[in-house]
């Protein structure tokens, strides 16, 4: 089978880690080099990308990128995961709290806000995981982190019955557990909640209709056809600035010389990362300008 190069829109599944998905993966493709940029919860279904190839390269800035969810907070029930595979630590029997204050609640999350990681997460605290010790029965202090929620909206709010619940969608940066937003909207209601559900909708500027299921995959891996279903490696990272080189430029660049600011069209006046390409539109690489310098020098180089 030839080498793939590319990103891989997965559909998760429920019930699968994201580990699970790759050595699934690595067996359809029978390739070792992948990676993923992010991972999911079993439970959690939606859109887990998968680095194939020399795009393994690539995770560090798809990982920067915001992630989207769509999400379920259940109110009056609260468990030791923050979600319902979790022990049920608090029950309130009525709650009580209208829309309006469901909506002033919800949106004043938007911004910057200070998460603490539940206990059942993968962060490392003395070289150990946090849910391992959470599965010791250890709770352990964890330092709040600032993350950022761009936007959330409300899909539907239901708040008959004895546990109302509330779906909304939200854009927020990576770090961001919706488990414990899920906790800090209750907790901002005067109640106690839980996540109840969530599918991610969005990860690498990457949606679900974009995705493909393990099954699809499986069939393009035997037709030999699913490089042509690889989002290319330099879609992937197009919120980075494209800018052209001269061909006579071309050969440094790649060689991984510096390169002068004046040799790239447009003219890099700005400090960060850009995607360099040939006049033909062959794609060279990720260069980069530092704040104090006037020429751009390799950070990836691609080769043809």
């Amino acid at each position: 089978m030839m080498e793939l190069d590319g990103i891989l829109p997965v559909l998760k599944p429920a019930g699968w880690t994201s580990h699970d998905v790759v050595a699934k993966v690595r067996r359809l493709i029978r390739m070792k080099r992948i990676g993923h940029t992010g991972t999911l919860d079993p439970a959690v279904t939606g859109v887990l990308p998968l680095c194939l190839g020399r795009a393994t390269r690539l995770v560090e800035y798809l990982q920067e990128l915001p992630k989207e969810y769509e999400a379920v907070v259940r109110l009056g029930i609260a468990t030791d995961t923050e979600d319902l595979t979790g022990e049920v630590i608090e029950r309130q029997d009525h709650v009580d709290v209208t829309k309006e204050q469901v909506e002033s609640v919800i949106q004043s999350f938007v911004g910057t806000i200070e998460q603490v990681p539940p206990m059942y997460s993968a962060i490392k605290v003395d070289g150990k995981r946090l849910y391992e010790l959470a599965r010791e029965g250890k709770v352990v202090e964890r330092k709040s982190r600032q993350v950022t929620i761009h936007e959330i909206e409300i899909i539907h709010i239901e708040l008959d019955g004895p546990e109302p619940e509330i779906r909304f969608r939200a854009l927020c940066s990576k770090g961001t557990y919706i488990r414990t937003l899920c906790v800090d909207i209750g907790r901002a209601l005067g109640v106690p909640a839980t996540m109840a559900s969530l599918i991610r909708t969005m990860s690498a500027n990457l949606t679900r209709s974009q995705c493909l299921t393990l099954e699809q995959i499986a069939a393009y891996a035997e037709q030999q056809t699913l490089q042509e279903h690889l989002v290319p490696m330099d879609a992937s990272i197009s919120h980075i600035p494209a800018h052209t080189i001269a061909t006579e430029k071309a050969y440094q660049a790649v060689q991984g010389q510096k390169i002068s600011g004046s040799a790239v069209s447009p003219y890099v006046d700005e400090p960060g990362c850009i995607r360099l390409y040939s006049p033909e539109g062959q794609f060279y690489g990720i260069f980069e300008r530092k704040p104090e310098e006037t020429f751009i020098r390799p950070v990836k180089v691609f080769l043809p």
